[in-house]
């Protein structure tokens, strides 16, 4: 089967548009890429002069003060309250342990049981001032070191989520839909 002369002109014609309209496509898509790439930097510059700084203030003026004091309170808690606590329970338990050990040393030797409670009370003083200075030399809470605050945090998460705006909009730009078809030859339009 073969086509007239008019039908083959009109395809070569329609190739040629076909062809053209494929390279300002290729040409449209890398200046997509291009203000894409600028725009994702001008979101950085603009995070790390505007946002981040703001971010960092609000924390410092409204939310710092309580996190300050919370964790004050939380450390004055657990170094004065629940370690000495820890350090008396821990100190009775070894003098109990103590005098069953006194206890059955003497029955074994046969000098019977001593019912002196004077020296449990004072064994259970000795070992909870032990075992609390133990605890408090391992379990404090120690000054905490200067880290990123939440504003810092905040900023970064802001940041993040920008990019992968960014991101997400250049996928959506350049993926392949049924309408759009990209070839894998940047340089030839596909054939009729």
């Amino acid at each position: 089967m073969s086509l007239s002369r008019k039908r083959k002109k009109q395809l070569r014609k329609l190739q040629k548009q076909a062809n053209t309209l494929w390279e300002s496509q290729q040409v449209l898509m890398g200046e997509a890429a291009k203000v894409a790439r600028d725009a994702g930097h001008q979101l950085g510059n603009y995070n790390r002069e505007h946002v981040k700084p703001a971010v960092q203030n609000t924390y410092e003026q409204y939310a710092a003060p309580y996190v300050d004091k919370s964790v004050r309170a939380t450390r004055k808690v657990y170094n004065g309250a629940l370690i000495p606590a820890a350090g008396a329970v821990v100190g009775g338990a070894l003098s109990v342990w103590d005098a069953a050990n006194d206890t059955r040393g003497r029955l074994a030797h046969g000098r019977g049981v001593d019912l002196d409670l004077s020296s449990v009370k004072k064994n259970a003083a000795k070992y909870g001032k032990k075992a609390t200075k133990k605890f408090q030399s391992r379990a404090a809470l120690p000054e905490p070191k200067k880290k990123r605050g939440a504003g810092g945090v905040i900023a970064l998460i802001l940041g993040v989520t920008a990019a992968a705006g960014v991101l997400y909009a250049a996928w959506q730009t350049l993926r392949a839909d049924d309408e759009l078809w990209v070839a894998d030859d940047p340089l030839r339009a596909p054939d009729a």
